[in-house]
């Protein structure tokens, strides 16, 4: 694995969590109202091949803090035997366990550009440039939570796009057993999901969608595109430009 080559910065505090809700009757499956007074459509997103595209300015989405969750089968089931099933159970009767890692590659409207992982520890800053943060690194899977990018879209203008991605960094490169899902969370508008969950012939790194700032208007494309190397790889096909040296977790 590769780390982009910039100084460390060191972890940030995790967030303070919400304040909790005010005491009243127990709470209904639906959101405050939008400004204006306008209903939020409450219904899920599914980015697909035939439908990519989704505006976040449009649907007000575009403010406040969005969270991008991942969470995968880190212990697909299945039988032992040979080739890239046998690998994924270890040759025998208990399955490998399989570590995902979310991150990101990001450029701002001022020129910089960096990345946003584990490796490296470049977990990012939330209220100063890039105004992105990873929240953690489960190693596991077993967290309910899954791994998380919190992007503040309240400093949109500095902003111009953010390619997130996620690659297995240990177990066999198997999407299609690990049945990833990646799913946005807007501070107001609907969930957006997104399924990495196709057979992707060994390749460990999927770019999952590009956030793109065009003139204010914040937009998400699904990518879902499976490559075969390291983050340098994918850099290339997207034309970042940064130059990579090796890193371990």
């Amino acid at each position: 694995m590769v780390n982009y080559s910039r100084p460390d910065r060191d972890k940030p505090a995790t967030p303070p969590p919400p304040p909790p809700p005010a005491a009243g009757p127990p709470p209904s499956y639906s959101r405050p109202a939008a400004a204006g007074g306008a209903p939020v459509n409450l219904s899920k997103v599914t980015l697909t091949k035939a439908s990519p595209t989704v505006s976040l300015t449009k649907q007000g989405s575009a403010t406040g803090q969005v969270r991008v969750n991942l969470n995968w089968n880190a212990r697909p089931s299945g039988g032992g035997g040979g080739g890239m099933m046998g690998k994924l159970l270890g040759g025998g009767g208990g399955a490998q366990s399989l570590d995902l890692d979310l991150g990101c590659l990001y450029e701002l409207n001022d020129g910089d550009k960096g990345v946003i992982q584990a490796l490296g520890r470049s977990f990012g800053d939330l209220n100063r440039p890039p105004f992105i943060m990873l929240d953690g690194d489960d190693r596991s899977g077993s967290s309910v939570g899954g791994e998380n990018l919190l992007i503040n879209l309240n400093h949109l203008a500095a902003i111009r796009r953010i390619l997130v991605f996620a690659y297995i960094y240990e177990g066999a490169p198997s999407w299609d057993k690990a049945q990833g899902v990646v799913t946005l969370y807007p501070a107001s508008g609907p969930e957006i999901e997104i399924r990495l969950d196709e057979n992707a012939g060994g390749a460990r790194f999927c770019a999952i969608a590009m956030f793109e700032n065009h003139g204010g208007e914040l937009s998400l494309r699904r990518e879902v595109r499976y490559i075969n190397g390291s983050q340098k790889d994918v850099d290339a096909a997207y034309g970042w430009g940064m130059r990579w040296s090796g890193a371990r977790k």
